[in-house]
């Protein structure tokens, strides 16, 4: 881990517990206690959005995750900020993911509305995150095994995300840091820079040293990179609504 960015263990394990669905989940059985200085973020769970079943239970790995993969929805840049809106917006989704590719639940951990509201997507993610250990979701072809996805509504290939989506997005990246003792500067990487897609998108893309800096921030780091300009990628764009890109490789299971 990079000399200027030590990240403590912070997670959200021992005598803490995670806030999720308006609970609080208990300590993990044999976990170390641990001080979380980083407060769990507001997460809707599966059943207060209305999930369907899923049609396979989700893999459970016992380690967590070494990469924070942003995404963008590719769908309209929506004006309604409700988190009756939000919780349409992650059926849709399940149900694209489901109906339409064939997958047996939503493909990413994580999303985000414009709203600013965070929601738990695959099944048993909250638990997971809680837990220390990762499910493996269909979000970055190649890659689901180590990576957790955070889908952002919208599309931002010119346009860029709310305040409230992007407050939300920091403190996401932030709790999933902490967790995981992970260094921002390394960890947090669009969908664009393991496959061949433009997600998520050129203006929010170009806003990741940003989304670094502050989560570092937040942390406690104190290392600052610059933002890059917002140009386009010329790498292949949304060809319908929720196309981000590649979601699963050729040998990647589509549970």
């Amino acid at each position: 881990m990079d000399a200027e960015i030590r990240l403590t263990r912070r997670g959200l394990l021992g005598g803490t517990g995670a806030v999720l669905g308006g609970a609080l989940l208990g300590p993990v059985a044999g976990a170390p206690p641990a001080a979380s200085a980083q407060a769990a973020p507001r997460l809707y769970t599966r059943s207060e959005w209305g999930a369907r079943p899923p049609t396979s239970a989700a893999t459970v790995l016992d380690q967590g995750p070494d990469h924070i993969v942003v995404h963008h929805t590719a769908t309209a840049n929506s004006t309604d900020y409700s988190l009756e809106h939000a919780f349409s917006l992650s059926r849709s989704i399940q149900n694209f993911h489901m109906d339409g590719n064939g997958w047996a639940d939503t493909g990413q951990q994580l999303t985000i509305s414009r709203g600013g509201h965070l929601m738990e997507g695959r099944n048993r993610s909250a638990e997971a995150i809680s837990a220390g250990r990762h499910v493996v979701g269909a979000h970055t072809g190649n890659h689901n095994s180590h990576t957790i996805g955070i889908e952002n509504e919208g599309i931002y290939m010119t346009a860029g995300p709310t305040g409230s989506l992007w407050s939300e997005l920091v403190a996401t990246c932030a709790w999933l840091c902490d967790v995981y003792q992970l260094d921002p500067h390394a960890a947090i990487v669009g969908h664009r820079d393991y496959n061949a897609t433009a997600c998520p998108g050129d203006v929010l893309y170009a806003r990741l040293p940003q989304l670094r800096n502050e989560v570092a921030g937040s942390l406690g780091a104190r290392r600052v990179k610059q933002a890059a300009p917002a140009v386009p990628s010329g790498l292949p764009g949304p060809r319908h609504t929720f196309d981000h890109g590649p979601a699963v490789g050729p040998g990647e299971s589509i549970r």
